[in-house]
C-alpha cells in the first residue's frame, strides 16, 4: 500500500471534539459516507511542486495533531481558506510547470526508489486539480478538514 495521505471534511464543532478526543478523530477520518480528498501517493509530489513553486502550504505538516502518533492532523475553516487560496493563486498548469522529474529523483521524493519520470506529471496535476477543489468547496461550506496519513 504505502504511505498516503488523505483529507476528509467535518464541521468545526466536530473538528474543536476531534482536538479532544483523538478516538473521535479516527472515527472522523474513517468516515466513508464524509467528503473526502484522497491523494494516494501523490502527496509527497505534489508538495514537491507546492515547495518549488514557493506556495506556503505544507499538506502533509500544516494543522495541529489530532493524536500521538501524529498520523491525523486538524485544519481549521481559516487554514482550510488560506490553502484554497494559495492553491487558486497556482492553478494546476501553472504548478505543473515546476514538474523536475530528475531532480525529483535525485532528492527521493516519496516514493523513494521510484525513478520519477515525464508520464509522473499528469498524475501529480490531476490530483493536485482535486485536492484544490476540494480545499475550495471546504471553504465554501465553512468547514474544517482532517489530515489522515496511512502507512
Amino acid at each position: 500500500m504505502g504511505m498516503v495521505l488523505s483529507f476528509v471534511r467535518v464541521t468545526p464543532k466536530q473538528l474543536d471534539q476531534a482536538l479532544e478526543d483523538p478516538e473521535l478523530a479516527e472515527e472522523l477520518a474513517e468516515d466513508e459516507d464524509a467528503a473526502s480528498c484522497y491523494l494516494d501517493k501523490a502527496w509527497a509530489g505534489i508538495q514537491f511542486l507546492l515547495d518549488e513553486a514557493e506556495v506556503l502550504v505544507d499538506i502533509y505538516e500544516d494543522g495541529e495533531a489530532l493524536d500521538e502518533e501524529a498520523t491525523l492532523f486538524g485544519w481549521d475553516p481559516d487554514q482550510v481558506a488560506y490553502a484554497a487560496e494559495a492553491f487558486a493563486e497556482m492553478p494546476a498548469d501553472k504548478l505543473a510547470e515546476f514538474f523536475d522529474p530528475k531532480k525529483m529523483s535525485e532528492q527521493e521524493v516519496y516514493p523513494q526508489r521510484h525513478l520519477w519520470g515525464a508520464d509522473d506529471r499528469d498524475y501529480l496535476v490531476e490530483n493536485y486539480r482535486q485536492l484544490a477543489e476540494f480545499f475550495k468547496e471546504s471553504t465554501a461550506k465553512g468547514a474544517g478538514l482532517i489530515r489522515a496519513f496511512s502507512f
